[in-house]
């Protein structure tokens, strides 16, 4: 009865990788939205502005990299169902948000890294110099620039969307949406692989 009770819980959850990771990235861009906000509170040319905005661009591509990570997990895990199951058109959305959200970690950090290449300005991670992405031209990249703030803005309703979505599901729809993915969830995962070894 308790390995069956185990793998009941194993089979509701995703697995312990993907719920690190899905709270990683979700850390990862709170801190990316909040070094690009935090920098208005410090005078253009200053250390501390410019701090900032690198900060921005280099925890933008950790967010890249672990899009990769995450994608090469989920290629390699199942995706437990949703008890009780939720219509057709839930499903649809569900789906097409997460589509939305993949394109949006993907795309903003190449669109910075674009940026910053086509105005002239260096692109470096973390003490290593990147190559530019596209050739020297300011014009195009003020109109990237543009883009990217304006999908930033639309970032924050994605988001604000993704987790909404999941209070509904949890506390309206009292479905376990919510808890495959709970961090309260990875514990008692932990907790019982400890036991069975």
């Amino acid at each position: 009865m308790k390995v069956t009770t185990q793998k009941k819980s194993q089979d509701a959850s995703f697995s312990p990788i993907t719920i690190g990771l899905h709270w990683i990235m979700l850390v990862l861009l709170f801190a990316t939205y909040a070094s690009v906000e935090l920098r208005h509170l410090f005078d253009k040319g200053t250390e501390l502005r410019d701090l900032m905005k690198a900060l921005h661009f280099m925890i933008g591509l950790c967010v890249l990299a672990m899009v990769v990570v995450r994608l090469a997990v989920k290629m390699q895990t199942t995706v437990p169902p949703i008890v009780p199951a939720p219509p057709p058109w839930q499903h649809f959305m569900a789906q097409l948000t997460h589509l939305t959200l993949y394109a949006f970690m993907i795309g903003m950090p190449l669109l910075g890294w674009a940026t910053l290449s086509a105005l002239g300005k260096p692109v470096s991670f973390f003490g290593l110099d990147l190559p530019p992405l596209i050739e020297l031209n300011k014009q195009l990249g003020s109109q990237l620039k543009e883009i990217h703030e304006v999908v930033g803005i639309g970032g924050y309703f994605l988001i604000g969307t993704h987790a909404l979505a999941a209070i509904f599901h949890h506390y309206v729809i009292k479905d376990n949406t919510f808890v495959r993915m709970s961090l309260k969830n990875l514990a008692v995962l932990r907790k019982q692989r400890r036991v069975a070894l």
